[in-house]
């Protein structure tokens, strides 16, 4: 295992982000729920084009 760099150990540290009494930021993102929301919502898309295309090859057999 490696040791980390600055830079490293500044990004797990939060040097990228920020905590303060008006809020969190993460890396520039203050409302993190929407970053969450697109996440889920890009898995759930994947899911149903994945579904889509094993029934289409299925019903071609």
């Amino acid at each position: 295992m490696r040791e980390l760099t600055m830079q490293e150990i500044a990004y797990v540290a939060g040097g990228n982000g920020s905590c303060s009494a008006e809020g969190n930021t993460y890396i520039g993102i203050a409302d993190t729920s929407t970053v969450g929301e697109d996440i889920i919502n890009i898995y759930e898309g994947l899911v149903a084009a994945t579904s889509y295309i094993i029934e289409r090859v299925a019903n071609a057999f």
